[in-house]
C-alpha cells in the first residue's frame, strides 16, 4: 500500500513520519502523473493560498479532482480541509481554487486573527490563532481503541460552519463565548449570516473523504492515520470485489507499478 502526501508546502514530512510509525509507505507527490498509482492521498496543513498557487502552477487541480471523483480516499488536514470543501469563505481577494467533494462550508481562518478588510469576502475577529485542546472523539475510539479524547493542535485553523446531510461529524470544538464569529455575506437578496455558536465542527467524514481542521501529524497519537488507513483498505476491498465480478481479467490488475519515491529521513 502506498499513501501519497501532497508535498508542495506545509507539514508533509510529519505525515510521512506518522505513516512510517504505523508501517505504511508515504510518498511525496508534486506532479499529476504521480497520483496514478496511489491507494490514497493526504493533503497536509500549510498556507492554503500558497499551496493553491503551487498546485495551479503544476496543473494538479484536474488530476486531484479526478482522484476524488474516482472514489480514492483523501484526507485533508487544516489547509487540506479547505481544499476539499465545496465552499470556502474568509478567502483573500480573488479567492483560491478548490478541489471540492466535501459537502461543507469551511471558514478559511476560523481560529485565526483576521481583521475587517474590504478585500475579504467576510470579516472575522476571533483572536485565538494557535492553541491545543482535548477533543471528544468517540468514533475514533470505537474504531481504533484507546481513550475517547485526542489532542487537537490548531494552527490558525479553519472551522466547518455547515455540513451536509451525508457528512458524518467526528469532532467539534468549543468556541469561547467572549469572542465574535465570522460575518458571512448573504448576497444582494439575503441578509448576512453571523456565526455565533458554542461549538464549531473540526473533523468530518463523507464517503472516501476525511477532513480535520487540526494537525494529528504533530502529535504522537497515530489513531487518525490508522483510521484513514482503514478507509483505504475498505475502498481497496470494494475495488477488488468489483474487478473480480467484471469481465476484466485479474492478471491485468497489477499492470502499473507504484513509484518508488524516497521517504523523508
Amino acid at each position: 500500500m502506498v499513501i501519497g502526501v501532497l508535498a508542495l508546502q506545509g507539514s508533509f514530512n510529519e505525515h510521512i513520519a506518522a505513516l512510517r510509525r504505523i508501517g505504511v509507505k508515504g510518498s511525496e507527490i508534486r506532479k499529476p502523473e504521480q497520483l496514478e498509482c496511489l491507494n490514497a492521498l493526504i493533503i497536509p496543513g500549510g498556507e492554503s493560498t500558497t499551496m493553491a498557487k503551487l498546485a495551479e502552477y503544476h496543473n494538479l487541480f484536474p488530476a486531484l479532482r479526478e482522484f476524488v471523483r474516482a472514489g480514492k480516499p483523501v484526507w485533508g488536514t487544516c489547509a487540506g480541509l479547505i481544499f476539499l470543501a465545496n465552499k470556502a469563505v474568509g478567502q483573500k481577494s480573488g479567492g483560491q481554487e478548490l478541489i471540492g467533494g466535501l459537502d461543507c462550508v469551511v471558514h478559511r481562518n476560523f481560529f485565526g486573527s483576521q481583521l475587517m478588510d474590504k478585500h475579504m469576502d467576510c470579516c472575522f475577529i476571533l483572536q485565538l490563532q494557535s492553541f491545543e485542546i482535548e477533543l471528544s472523539v468517540p468514533k475514533l475510539a470505537d474504531n481504533e481503541g484507546g481513550t475517547d479524547i485526542c489532542r487537537g493542535v490548531f494552527i490558525r485553523a479553519p472551522g466547518i460552519l455547515e455540513a451536509g446531510p451525508d457528512v458524518e461529524v467526528l469532532a467539534d470544538c468549543p468556541v469561547p463565548s467572549d469572542n465574535a464569529g465570522p460575518v458571512i455575506p448573504g448576497g444582494e437578496d439575503q441578509e448576512d449570516k453571523i456565526f455565533f455558536q458554542d461549538r464549531v465542527i473540526v473533523a468530518v467524514r463523507q464517503g472516501n473523504l476525511l477532513g480535520t481542521a487540526f494537525h494529528p501529524e504533530l502529535t504522537s497519537d497515530t489513531r487518525w492515520h490508522s483510521f484513514f488507513l482503514k478507509m483505504v483498505k475498505e475502498t481497496d476491498e470494494k475495488t477488488l470485489q468489483c474487478i473480480s465480478t467484471s469481465e476484466r481479467p485479474m492478471e491485468n490488475f497489477h499492470e502499473k507499478k507504484p513509484y518508488d519515491l524516497p521517504i523523508f529521513e
